[in-house]
């Protein structure tokens, strides 16, 4: 079970990763810069909160989709890291 609740959260942490990453190389894509190039101007001007709220979105596939396998323990995993995201996301707009 806690096994399975640490692939859930590694899965999340994956996920919630290359949902910033598209969504970066997406903003870099229209405005011919670079991935490096639009993070670094995100933390620069506060935004990199909500470049990670965005790229959570893909959280929310993982964790259906977990569902639907009926790998309940793993999908709370998902969604123990999607919580602390939250929490990243909101110290980074608050601060």
């Amino acid at each position: 079970m806690k096994k399975d609740i640490l692939i859930g959260i590694i899965i999340g942490l994956l996920a919630n990763t290359i949902g910033v990453l598209i969504f970066s190389f997406y903003i870099g894509t229209t405005q011919d810069r670079t991935l490096t190039n639009v993070l670094q101007t995100a933390l620069a001007e506060g935004r990199l909160g909500k470049i990670i709220a965005i790229g959570a979105v893909l959280n929310l596939v993982a964790f259906f989709g977990l569902l639907r396998q009926g790998q309940d323990a793993r999908a709370r995993g998902v969604l123990l890291m999607t919580i602390a995201m939250a929490f990243v996301t909101m110290i980074l707009m608050f601060s």
